[in-house]
């Protein structure tokens, strides 16, 4: 049986906590930004947590 390769580009997008939370930065800031208002680019700065119907999917592509 091959061995199980993880997801190098999903390791590279999220970020797991020690408690096993899975971060990632926030969409929708990198391009069309003169359209959208300062305090709509300022909300997107950061990390977030991944949404919860997603975090089995991206584990499995972690290898956790």
């Amino acid at each position: 049986m091959p061995k199980f390769k993880p997801h190098a580009g999903t390791g590279k997008r999220v970020k797991v906590t020690g408690k096993g939370k899975l971060l990632t930065e926030q969409t929708g800031k990198r391009h069309l930004l003169e359209g959208k208002s300062s305090k709509v680019t300022r909300r997107m700065t950061g990390t977030v947590t991944v949404a919860k119907a997603d975090t089995k999917r991206i584990k499995k592509l972690l290898g956790r």
